[in-house]
């Protein structure tokens, strides 16, 4: 018998879609609808975790398994899912103010212990569930209702964070790039450990156009630096004192996404700090590392010995009462 052929609605819930009007995730839910059929996985062996802010709603919009924990906590979820249930993709929805503030700490050792989930984190610079107010990647400076004479906390950088990490795969990629979105999800789903895309999201009500120098068409051919393993990347060159930086007089770098020191990577995060001028997007980092759970031996050996065996182990003590 052959195999059913999955469509956008195998994926789409039966719940009214809720963001506000002309919000960047209705961009980002349509391209993972669109993408999942390809991937040939029926719904109920995906799941979605999310966790608090406006990216929490988008389990509910997905006809698959779902998730929708507290705060911050996604990876932990999602962890927990990975060791019982090698049989599922995994995917955790989140924001950057659910994902880099209380959730900061689960997050990045989910991707150094290189668990086998795939994280979209929609980055808008602000808190936009709870009425605006600066997040972890509001730029120095910003005027919230938080930080009314502006911001003097230094932004997060998810794609350096991640990188700092030891993340196997990050990449970035823009709301409402047709084209772009889909490859990175692509390769985040192919990806065998764990994968984290930055997806610069705008928030049309509280941070109106803050990526407009790369989601404007004419505006974004100048600015957007795209990332293709192997390929010349435009407008960055090799300082003679070894580092990158955007110009023309230099050597010309060609991008290595394979290499194991995740050096060159991090340089490439720092070329732009903000995203209103040229900014790299697409896969920064892309290697193979022991995926947590399944190539480690010592950890599953232990997972499977009897229980009595090991408590009864060595020395014991009994507390009376």
């Amino acid at each position: 018998m052959a195999a059913t052929q999955l469509t956008k609605a195998d994926f789409q819930s039966d719940q009214e879609t809720r963001w506000c009007p002309g919000c960047g995730d209705y961009a980002v839910l349509a391209a993972v609808q669109s993408f999942f059929p390809e991937l040939g996985i029926p719904p109920e062996r995906i799941v979605f975790v999310s966790g608090i802010g406006c990216a929490g709603r988008f389990a509910y919009y997905m006809d698959t398994y779902g998730m929708h924990g507290i705060h911050g906590r996604g990876p932990a979820l999602a962890t927990g899912l990975a060791a019982a249930r090698e049989d599922l993709s995994i995917w955790i929805v989140t924001g950057d103010g659910d994902a880099l503030s209380i959730g900061g700490n689960h997050l990045i050792h989910a991707l150094r212990r290189n668990v086998p989930v795939k994280i979209l984190l929609f980055n808008n610079q602000i808190y936009g569930l709870t009425k605006g107010q600066a997040s972890p990647t509001s730029e120095l400076g910003k005027v919230t209702k938080s930080t009314p004479f502006g911001s003097i906390d230094a932004p997060f950088n998810p794609v350096s964070l991640a990188l700092g990490a030891e993340a196997s795969l990050v990449a970035r990629t823009i709301d409402t790039d047709k084209q772009h979105l889909p490859a990175m999800l692509r390769a985040a789903a192919e990806h065998e450990g764990a994968a984290l895309v930055e997806i610069y999201q705008n928030c049309p009500v509280f941070n109106d156009g803050a990526f407009d120098a790369l989601r404007d068409k004419k505006r974004g051919a100048e600015n957007r630096i795209e990332l293709v393993h192997g390929e010349p990347i435009r407008g960055v060159v090799r300082a003679p004192d070894g580092s990158l930086r955007i110009g023309d007089e230099g050597e010309p770098v060609v991008h290595d996404a394979h290499r194991e020191d995740p050096s060159f990577a991090f340089a490439l995060s720092r070329l732009s700090l903000t995203p209103d001028g040229p900014t790299p997007i697409g896969i920064f980092r892309a290697v193979k590392r022991p995926v947590w759970s399944r190539d480690l031996p010592p950890a599953r050996a232990l997972a499977e010995q009897d229980l009595d065996a090991l408590l009864g182990a060595g020395d014991t003590w009994t507390v009376a009462g």
